[in-house]
């Protein structure tokens, strides 16, 4: 990549395609996975990296991302620090439309999706060892502050932890299993923060991601779910996702002293 050495990322999701940098420069990274199209720039300063996880106008359903060359790309660019924003459904009353929550918790109920580099003698990259990876705290403690700190500083409404529930899709959900994952302990629900979180701890990269409530979940309000609602509030809230986001990266600490950088200590054979 030139030298090219970003130390942030920021990885939109439904209703976010895009981040106002300065100096923004469009640059595709290979990956053995694909090549991977982002955008680099000025934040503040601060050279960061954008990546709309759909593609260009929502052009990619959650289940036929390729996860692994995005977050491969993200690492081939020397990122450390990813921020993720994620539309959800709230199974939980007190988490309304509108409100952020920066996950702490998450539980994959999906089917079909490659979810590791680590795919021994298959994997095809020089990497052909299988790694466990510990997952116990999915989210990076150091991001997952900052997000609330700015959240608090900034006034918006906002949950300091969330559990969040990753469904297969496209489709939503049904409302026996809305009722199930709230008994489970969920929050809200998704359907792209797996494998995405997964990947990046296992190249040992910081990952965090604020989720913003678009609707109530099957069963909850008794309406019919749209996209149309999702994509038409995640607009209302642009603003405030930018100021959020941008605030957050200057109190993300230049040195990590959080685990995630170790990973993979003792996860190989």
């Amino acid at each position: 990549m030139g030298g090219l050495m970003v130390r942030v990322a920021i990885i939109g999701g439904s209703g976010v395609y895009g981040f106002p940098v300065e100096e923004p420069k469009d640059v595709t990274v290979e990956t053995p996975y694909g090549p991977v199209k982002l955008r680099v720039g000025l934040l503040d300063g601060e050279e960061v990296a954008f990546l709309a996880r759909h593609g260009e106008g929502h052009s990619v359903p959650p289940h036929k991302i390729n996860y692994r060359a995005n977050i491969w790309a993200l690492h081939e660019l020397g990122v450390e620090r990813i921020i993720a924003t994620s539309a959800v459904g709230s199974m939980n009353p007190e988490m309304k439309p509108g409100d952020f929550v920066i996950l702490d918790q998450l539980m994959d109920f999906t089917v079909s999706r490659p979810r590791t580099f680590y795919d021994g003698e298959e994997s095809p990259h020089e990497w052909k060892f299988v790694a466990h990876v510990d997952f116990t705290e999915p989210y990076c403690p150091e991001i997952r502050e900052a997000l609330i700190r700015a959240a608090r500083e900034l006034g918006l409404s906002y949950h300091p932890r969330g559990t969040y529930v990753c469904t297969e899709g496209p489709r939503f959900e049904t409302r026996a299993e809305i009722r199930a994952y709230r008994i489970l302990g969920g929050d809200v629900v998704g359907m792209t923060q797996c494998p995405e979180a997964v990947l990046a701890r296992e190249l040992e990269m910081c990952y965090a991601s604020v989720a913003i409530v678009t609707n109530f979940a099957a069963g909850m309000s008794g309406r019919k779910l749209t996209h149309t609602e999702v994509v038409e509030l995640m607009g209302k809230k642009g603003e405030e996702i930018v100021r959020l986001i941008t605030r957050a990266i200057s109190y993300i600490p230049k040195e990590r002293g959080c685990p995630c950088k170790d990973a993979l200590k003792g996860a190989t054979g």
